[in-house]
Order: structure tokens, then C-alpha cells, then sequence
């Protein structure tokens, strides 16, 4: 098959969403390389990654095809990468959903839930989620040791105005949609009853995510766990999957002082 003499290759960033990629590839069940790369001291990515790819930014991923003269594609922004290796490489499994319901192939209309929610998902994800998660990450830092001393009050009253008027209540709203789909879904997952490519890309903002945002602001009573259970459960089971597990381990056997966690 000519998936298989394709060289697909990672260029992996710690404590960034390349974990997502990192997992993803092991579901897929394909032979890829991957190159680790460290953040600075100023918490940016290494300017190596510039020779990749323009923007510096990980994750990244190149795929040559087969054949003696064939280029390296290169791939940037999470939800892109997702997106194709899941359907170059995913018909042997669940990453994607099935697209059509039967008797309705080509027509308006014609896709099945479980498609609609996974390509609606990988949009969401990146487009709405994770960047109200990491400004809010980023605004936090504010509150921080690393702040003076001197200043932090300050800095840390601004933080609190902003997170509580702003980030706060627009995670609450999106993590009560992702406990309404979750309600709504035929399965455990996002997108059904099995897991997909959405559900990988997800995982490294709610894994991050589940215990820090306790502090962006008011929660009903019990804090996010309590108002969200199904939410925090399927957060508990992502953490749980043999192939989340794996990309861990990969990731220890490599260089066991690389950051995960962001």
C-alpha cells in the first residue's frame, strides 16, 4: 500500500498541542519519525523550528509521498494536520466517522450526526475553545511569582477583572456545550460511540485545562468538576486511552525531561 512507504515525520514542541499529533499517529498505526524540540527560557519555541516552517510554530508535520522525486509536504495548525491525516490514513479506524448515511452518498443532507459533530468539532476546537483557553493561560501569568514582588497586586487585580469578566464566562459557556454534546451523543465520545480524531484534538486543552480553570473566576457551587460531571468524566477516560497512554511513554523513552503538560 502506498500509505506505507510514505515517511511521515513530527516535529514535536513540549507542553504544546503536539501531543495531540503525537497521539493521533498512534492511532492511526503508522510508521512516522519524530524530532523534539525545547522551549526557550522565554517560553517561545526554538527558532530551528523557522527552517520547518515559516511561522516557527509546532506542531508540524511533513509527509513525503512514495516515489524517488517526491517533495515533502508540510503541514501547519492543528486542526489542518488533524483533519488530513485522518482522512489519508484513517479508513482502517475510528478516527473518522462515517460520512454518509446509507442510500444518501454525494446528497445535501445526506451526512450522518456522528460526521457532521466530528468536522463542526475540529473547527471548534481550535477556532473557539483553545484560544479562549490560552488567553486565559496567558492572562493568568499575570498572577504569577514570576511578576515583581512590588507590582503583583496589581497585575493580579487586572488578571481577576479580565478572567472573571471575559475568559470565565465564555469557558463556562463552552464547556456547558461540551457537556450538552456529550449528553446528546450516541456513544462515550464527542462524536459517538467511538473515538475519534476530534476527541485527540481536544485532549491536550481539557487535560491541561481541568484543573486550572477553577481559578479564572465564579463556578457553581462545587466548582467546574461538579457542574460539568460528564464533562470531567470523559476527561478522565481520554487520559485513560491506551493510545494517549502510549504517546506518553513515547514521549519518556525519548527524553523522560521533556514537558508535557503545558
Amino acid at each position: 500500500m502506498a500509505e506505507e512507504q510514505t515517511k511521515v515525520t513530527l516535529y514535536w514542541l513540549e507542553q504544546s498541542r503536539a501531543q495531540n499529533i503525537l497521539w493521533l499517529l498512534e492511532e492511526l498505526k503508522i510508521d512516522y519519525d519524530i524530532e523534539t524540540f525545547r522551549r526557550g527560557s522565554d517560553r517561545l519555541a526554538p527558532p530551528e523550528l523557522k527552517k520547518i516552517h515559516p511561522l516557527g510554530k509546532s506542531p508540524l508535520v511533513s509527509i513525503t509521498p512514495p516515489g524517488p522525486s517526491s517533495e515533502p509536504i508540510v503541514l501547519a495548525e492543528s486542526g489542518f494536520i488533524t483533519q488530513y491525516l485522518s482522512e489519508h490514513f484513517g479508513q482502517e479506524t475510528t478516527m473518522v466517522p462515517k460520512r454518509w448515511k446509507d442510500g444518501q452518498e454525494g446528497k445535501v443532507g445526506g451526512e450522518t450526526e456522528d460526521w457532521l459533530r466530528w468536522q463542526y468539532m475540529l473547527h471548534f476546537v481550535e477556532g473557539t475553545f483553545l484560544s479562549t483557553l490560552l488567553r486565559g493561560v496567558v492572562i493568568s501569568m499575570l498572577k504569577s511569582k514570576n511578576v515583581p514582588f512590588l507590582i503583583r497586586p496589581i497585575t493580579a487585580m487586572v488578571a481577576n477583572q479580565i478572567l472573571s469578566s471575559f475568559i470565565q464566562p465564555n469557558l463556562q459557556r463552552q464547556f456547558a456545550f461540551l457537556e450538552q454534546q456529550l449528553e446528546t451523543s450516541a456513544g462515550d465520545f464527542l462524536c459517538g460511540k467511538n473515538l475519534s480524531s476530534a476527541d485527540v484534538l481536544i485532549s491536550f486543552g481539557l487535560i491541561s485545562a481541568k484543573d486550572r480553570v477553577q481559578d479564572f473566576g465564579s463556578w457553581p457551587a462545587g466548582g467546574p468538576k461538579a457542574a460539568y460531571p460528564k464533562l470531567y468524566a470523559y476527561i478522565e477516560r481520554l487520559e485513560s486511552e491506551p493510545g494517549y497512554q502510549r504517546s506518553i511513554e513515547k514521549i519518556k523513552s525519548i527524553d523522560s525531561s521533556l514537558g508535557i503538560d503545558y
